[in-house]
């Protein structure tokens, strides 16, 4: 099937935003084999206690972000004469609050999960370890500089020497059998060497980490606007990650197995944050000028973002078992069916990562915040129903109705229920042409015979 016989798509705008994406895939390609080979020496049971380290860890985490990664971007194309302000302001904010973190995370673990009579074990130092990775990616804030000048291609460069750096890392990890600490360390390495990645960017462009300033009127300005959007992230990670804390309370075998599904779904997201982020600057500039052609990249930015998954879904839905066997044999049993379901997830989150910006676009953060609000509220609720009963399985389905609810709770909201039409338009406009195309491959095929 051809690009063209996308409704309002064309050729030239699936180049361009395609560009970033090709940059990104040999990276994440990598770091999915990588994490192939990880989850096949730690086994069901070792995988899953990294996994809930991560997830539980990446919960609190979301508070670091500060909901400001997008805001960075709109403020700098509004202001550029302000970069310095507005970048050393939004890092000093993140820097401070992801340290205040770090005791944070440790301690409300230990007050859940630890039982405070026996020694510090090793899933406790784990956590310590792994709530470091927010403090270093407070310098994703250099990210954010390259996205809203249209240059994300320095930041892929520089993620693409840090994954093979990393990938070495824990190949060398898993070739001298260390234990399963050393990989918590790995992942903290990988936020380390990113950070030292960006600064070293961000300076070869000329600029000077130094001629950053601290503005606290620009600080108070910046979490005002944001403050929605903190929230929002938390939401966000809460259902996308709640699945494997929970999963917990079932063992660590079923967290691993799980995991195992859930990460070769989610081997993909990168792909809609690609093209998303690289067309955002793109997107405030229509709104400005021309609101037709604003309306009309939405369309075209949901169109190709369930071009891509659609398909991918049915596919995987169909060979999830034999994946899993291909790549893991018997160790990871019965994480098959659960790819299978929780692959369509990713249309769901491919169609909520473009229509998160046109949120912020039209300065609708609270809906953003409500949205992702009703996405982790139902997320829990299903999984307190369905994990005791159905362990990953449950969690699977879970998570496919979470984010179904989450991406279209703006149908429920009559300023932004023309969105909610306009995704469920290009997801039945899809289908309808596969199938148009399929029957018109039969019939050739019947003439031929």
């Amino acid at each position: 099937m051809k690009i063209p016989l996308l409704n309002g798509f064309d050729e030239v705008a699936f180049e361009k935003y395609f560009k970033n994406t090709s940059w990104l895939m040999f990276g994440k390609l990598l770091s999915m084999v990588v994490s192939f080979v990880i989850a096949k020496y730690l086994q069901p049971a070792s995988f899953g206690d990294l996994s809930f380290a991560d997830a539980f860890t990446a919960i609190l985490a979301a508070i670091g972000t500060l909901g400001l990664d997008s805001f960075i971007i709109r403020e700098i194309i509004n202001e550029p004469n302000k970069r310095d302000e507005i970048l050393g302001t939004s890092l000093l904010m993140r820097l401070g609050t992801n340290l205040l973190l770090v005791p944070i995370t440790v301690g409300i673990f230990v007050l859940f999960y630890h039982d405070a009579k026996k020694p510090v074990d090793a899933l406790t130092w784990m956590i310590l370890i792994l709530s470091l990775v927010s403090f270093f990616k407070s310098f994703n804030v250099i990210d954010s500089y390259f996205q809203s000048q249209v240059q994300s291609k320095f930041v892929v460069y520089i993620q693409n020497i840090c994954i093979i750096i990393s990938a070495v890392v824990k190949i060398l990890l898993v070739v001298f059998k260390l234990p399963l600490i050393y990989f918590a360390g790995s992942l903290t390495f990988d936020s380390f060497i990113l950070a030292i990645g960006l600064i070293f960017m961000y300076q070869r462009q000329g600029f000077r980490l130094a001629n950053l300033t601290f503005n606290t009127s620009r600080a108070y300005q910046l979490l005002k606007k944001s403050s929605p959007l903190i929230l929002s992230a938390i939401m966000i990670s809460i259902y996308m990650k709640i699945d494997q804390v929970m999963l917990k309370n079932v063992g660590s075998v079923e967290v691993g197995i799980y995991s195992a599904a859930a990460r070769l779904s989610e081997a993909w997201y990168f792909i809609p944050v690609a093209i998303v982020t690289s067309v955002f600057p793109a997107i405030i500039q229509a709104r400005k000028t021309d609101l037709e052609r604003y309306k009309k990249r939405i369309r075209n930015l949901y169109d190709l973002l369930v071009f891509i998954s659609l398909p991918g879904a049915l596919a995987v839905s169909f060979c999830g078992t034999f994946i899993i066997q291909l790549l893991y044999g018997n160790m990871y049993e019965g994480a098959g069916p659960m790819l299978s379901v929780h692959i369509w997830s990713g249309i769901f989150v491919f169609l909520g990562s473009a229509s998160s910006q046109y949120l912020l676009a039209e300065g609708f953060t609270m809906i953003s915040f409500q949205r992702t609000a009703m996405g982790a509220i139902v997320n829990i609720l299903l999984n307190l129903y369905l994990i005791p009963k159905y362990g990953g399985m449950g969690a699977s389905f879970a998570t496919l109705i979470a984010c179904f609810v989450s991406t279209f709770y703006l149908l429920l909201i009559p300023r932004t229920r023309q969105q909610g039409i306009l995704m469920l338009e290009s997801i039945l406009l899809l289908t309808l042409i596969q199938k148009i195309y399929i029957l018109i491959n039969s019939n050739r095929n019947n003439d031929v015979k």
